[in-house]
């Protein structure tokens, strides 16, 4: 637990981690032969039955946003096998905010694994079953942190809202489509929804004065939890801007833990085939809510207090180990957040963030294995909302083998993707990305905010 509480300021200031999110991969959306496509719309059906492989049908991550790694961690600098933050001096401030946005810094995603699922023709329809595992979270960070961070040599920083969010359960989902006639083929789909964890960390008007060799920090913040068995520990500080000491949170600890939540959520789609050539789609995907049944919620009940600024916080170092660093850091951390225990709130009802696709496909009259997609996608989610459009080339080279390649634009800038899918019965074998993984840390993680992986092996017949 020493070392959750010992990262936990880092990660909430500097979201830099990857967050990952699996809203189904886009690059297979045209492609014909791709097992999960009624996952991004419930009214495609599969021209085969199929049964995933426990934990590996289809597994997927995806990280977008604008700003990454790179921007936090800076490596091998001045020719040295070394790693540093944005912070150090020696970087000057115009090399260091140059890779910050200079509005709001944004990176969320997902993790989806599929742990079973099942597609059949049954009933007059396309008839699936999924039992899957989701994980969604993000994190958005004014500019203005940044400079602070930075210190840019002002006297007052408005730093504005800084938040942090993060989601776990488990859907249990029931789809049906059907054929109604030549042209129009509609889907639906009912998701039981059993939450594991949610946690929201909230700061808002943060500002930030110079008084001395010290700063003056104001603002409100919030902390929620709602997980089965979650309590806060807090423990009497000493604050160096106020007499006497008080309880603040410092750690955290989990009893027994359990389903923490229950919800529902429905996809609806459908596709219309105008002709021979032209095929027009959209489809409405993770409408609902989970209602946690607890609420445990943190607040920083005074709302200005003595921050003593943030230093760089180097990874080698022949005085101190980065382990000794982050103590300190995280005490000025904890120092800047001030949270104290308000206790059960009561339930709490949260919505999993809804998906709108709208597509169309062109199928080469003269080469009818090519064709061309266009695909619209926007994810609804109050401040991490996010839109892209995605063009594609799709090859169906064989009964067996499809594909395709990809270029979207975006919320999040430009990116590129792929899809191979191997499906000789009776198996399906696929792999893809909606964006390219770029430049890696030396631990693999992408220092870029857009990276994926998608892969699943299925039986067929």
């Amino acid at each position: 637990m020493e070392n959750i509480r010992k990262y936990t300021g880092i990660v909430l200031f500097f979201a830099s981690a990857l967050t990952v999110h699996a809203q189904g991969l886009n690059s297979a959306y045209f492609t014909q032969g791709y097992t999960f496509r009624h996952i991004e719309n419930p009214a495609i059906g599969n021209d085969r039955n199929y049964i995933s492989v426990p934990g590996i049908g289809n597994v997927g991550f995806d990280v977008r946003g604008n700003f990454g790694l790179d921007g936090v961690l800076w490596e091998n600098l001045w020719g040295q096998e070394k790693t540093t933050t944005f912070m150090n001096p020696n970087i000057t401030t115009e090399e260091a905010l140059a890779k910050f946005n200079e509005d709001i810094n944004k990176i969320q995603g997902d993790v989806r694994v599929t742990l079973l699922s099942a597609g059949f023709k049954k009933w007059g329809g396309y008839n699936t079953i999924d039992l899957s595992s989701k994980t969604t979270f993000g994190a958005y960070i004014p500019y203005t942190l940044f400079e602070f961070a930075k210190n840019t040599g002002n006297e007052r920083y408005d730093i504005g809202d800084i938040g942090v969010s993060a989601q776990s359960f488990v859907e249990l989902a029931f789809g049906h489509s059907r054929q109604f006639n030549e042209h129009l083929r509609l889907g639906a789909k009912l998701k039981v929804l059993l939450g594991v964890a949610r946690a929201d960390l909230k700061m808002e008007h943060v500002t930030a004065d110079l008084t001395g060799q010290q700063w003056l920090m104001s603002g409100y913040a919030t902390a929620d939890v709602m997980m089965k068995g979650f309590h806060y520990l807090s423990k009497d500080k000493d604050y160096k801007s106020q007499p006497g000491t008080y309880p603040t949170v410092n750690d955290f600890d989990i009893d027994g833990g359990g389903i923490g939540g229950y919800g529902l959520a429905i996809d609806l789609g459908g596709e219309y085939k105008i002709n021979d050539d032209f095929k027009v789609s959209a489809a409405l995907t993770d409408l609902g809510f989970i209602h946690w049944s607890e609420d445990m919620q943190a607040t920083n009940e005074s709302k200005s207090f003595i921050f003593d600024g943030f230093h760089d916080l180097g990874m080698h170092t022949g005085e101190s180990t980065f382990d000794e660093q982050a103590d300190e850091y995280t005490d000025q951390i904890m120092e800047f957040v001030n949270l104290r225990d308000n206790g059960d709130r009561g339930g709490a009802s949260r919505g999993i963030a809804a998906t709108v696709r709208v597509g169309g496909e062109y199928n080469l009259s003269v080469h009818r294995p090519l064709s061309f997609g266009l695909l619209s996608t926007t994810r609804l989610n109050g401040k991490y909302t996010w839109t892209e459009g995605r063009l594609s080339a799709n090859y169906h080279a064989a009964k067996w083998l499809d594909g395709g390649l990809n270029v979207a634009v975006g919320t999040y800038g430009l990116s590129s993707g792929w899809i191979l899918n191997i499906h000789p019965k009776p198996f399906n074998l696929f792999v893809g990305m909606d964006h390219i993984l770029g430049k890696t840390a030396k631990q693999m993680i992408p220092l870029s905010s857009k990276a994926s992986l998608n892969f699943g092996l299925n039986v067929i017949w």
